[in-house]
């Protein structure tokens, strides 16, 4: 059997390339889902309405037909089915044909370019969004599943992001096409449509990964907060990746948390606070900071931790004197999650290194001593914080 894997583009017709009209002509045995098919409802070929991509390997291996093409729409290379039925039938006489994407055709629609813009799919997932927006000039959303046009809108307004444009598409290619242009604020009751994409235009995007944010730009009032020079030497020893899962312990203002969300943008930080106002401050700066990848947790660790997913990286501000018990939770995941926490007193620094050691065979102690400078009149004068030491080290699995 000759299989054709086939993008039909926006509207499943008049979007096809010539390459595929062939293809679908020669094919006796057509697979996909209802939308895909009800063109060809006279056509006499075999139909069969499925879009799981098993039951499609199966089809295909039990059909005597010469040759077969399965459709699926937008584009076979663009958030497609054609992923996961690929591996499936990698044994038979397969051919690809690209289609005109949801992307392509939307942006070809507003005249932007998508050369540097950033893509994800919101289809049956909770993702981020208004990190992203916030980190991009352009970002497309191909919306479905529990989040919609309204639901995008109403993220970016909660996290600082009202003042963007958004470009919004619905039912892309068919007669009852929708394009709307305006402020995130301008559609937040908007009414749900399956067939939508979104856009994010920010000219005020930022152009780097913040890194040392300078403490008076957090809401801060009087919860302890790990101070920036320390905090961007903690996070760069956590050597975050950009879809890490993140622990925050003892999360204070929420510093360290918004540090982490900026280099995890499609992760998530989970920041971990046992008092009420911590937990409050901290959620206030992830809107600040337009972090939506960030959920806040009230509670006291490690008592918590084991409702949340395994981390790869965790930052421990505060222990309230369970230190052991959160480690030997962190080292009950996995191996080598990476952990930096800080100690400010000698006390402090032989009980951390002391407990570290159970879990972790290599162990690195750094002292930070911060000085600042403060005016005095017409003098400038020498300001010394407090050394603080931060004790970092790969965890080994427990029991190991």
């Amino acid at each position: 059997m000759k299989v054709f894997l086939i993008g039909t583009g926006t509207e499943g017709v008049r979007t096809l390339t010539a390459e595929a009209v062939d293809a679908i002509a020669r094919a006796e045995l057509l697979v996909g889902a209802k939308r895909m098919l009800e063109p060809y409802a006279g056509s006499g070929k075999e139909l069969v309405c499925m879009y799981q991509a098993e039951r499609i390997a199966e089809t295909l291996r039990c059909s005597r037909a010469a040759y077969a093409a399965v459709l699926f729409s937008g584009d076979t290379g663009f958030f497609s089915g054609t992923k996961n039925l690929l591996p499936l039938i990698c044994d038979m006489d397969v051919a690809v044909l690209p289609g005109i994407s949801s992307m392509a055709a939307f942006c070809a629609r507003c005249g932007i370019s998508y050369e540097n813009m950033r893509f994800f799919t919101l289809h049956g997932a909770k993702s981020n969004v208004a990190i992203h927006a916030k980190m991009n000039r352009y970002c497309f959303f191909l919306l479905g599943g529990d989040i919609g046009a309204a639901q995008v809108c109403q993220r970016l307004c909660a996290f600082g992001l009202c003042d963007i444009l958004v470009h919004i598409g619905t039912n892309l290619g068919y007669k009852n096409e929708t394009i709307l242009h305006g402020k995130p604020c301008d559609f937040i009751a908007l009414p749900d449509e399956t067939l939508s994409v979104l856009i994010t235009e920010n000219p005020h995007h930022y152009r780097y990964i913040p890194s040392a944010i300078p403490d008076t730009d957090f809401i801060r009032e009087r919860v302890p907060m790990t101070k920036s020079e320390v905090r961007c030497n903690a996070v760069s020893l956590l050597k975050i990746a950009y879809d890490a899962i993140c622990w925050d312990i003892g999360c204070g203002t929420g510093s360290v948390s918004v540090e982490m969300a900026f280099r995890c943008q499609t992760g998530q930080v989970f920041a971990f606070d046992c008092s009420e106002d911590a937990v409050y401050l901290t959620q206030q700066n992830a809107y600040k900071f337009g972090c939506d990848n960030i959920t806040v947790v009230n509670g006291s660790c490690p008592d918590i931790l084991h409702d949340y997913p395994a981390p790869d990286a965790v930052f421990i501000g505060g222990s309230g004197g369970m230190l052991d018990g959160i480690l030997e939770e962190i080292a009950s995941r996995k191996p080598g999650i990476k952990v930096v926490l800080t100690a400010v007193s000698l006390e402090t620094v032989s009980q951390a290194t002391a407990l570290f050691s159970h879990y972790s065979d290599d162990i690195d102690v750094v002292q930070i001593a911060v000085t600042r400078t403060k005016k005095f009149g017409t003098h400038t004068m020498f300001d010394a914080q407090n050394p603080v030491f931060l004790i970092s080290g790969d965890l080994k699995c427990s029991g190991s």
